[in-house]
């Protein structure tokens, strides 16, 4: 264990029991910000417009019969 990590359990540790689900809260927020970094911009939803557009492009796929299973789905997840 790296020491900044160790660092890190020692604080956990010394921690009031009130605080513990703030910290865990906080922990999968700096998670998902890290992750939203790193995605593509094409599963990103920069603004209400871009949803729109993004969910109008899914209806139009489809509607075109332009469509994948689930397992194809969460596969092209994996991969990002």
């Amino acid at each position: 264990m790296s020491k900044e990590k160790q660092k890190l359990y020692n604080e956990i540790e010394t921690l009031p029991e009130e605080l513990t689900n703030q910290v865990i809260s906080f922990i999968e927020y700096l998670k998902l910000s890290y992750i939203d970094k790193e995605a593509p911009d094409s599963v990103t939803i920069k603004s209400k417009k871009d949803l729109k557009e993004k969910l109008q492009k899914g209806l139009d796929d489809i509607n075109e019969n332009r469509v994948i299973t689930l397992d194809e789905a969460f596969a092209k997840i994996d991969s990002i």
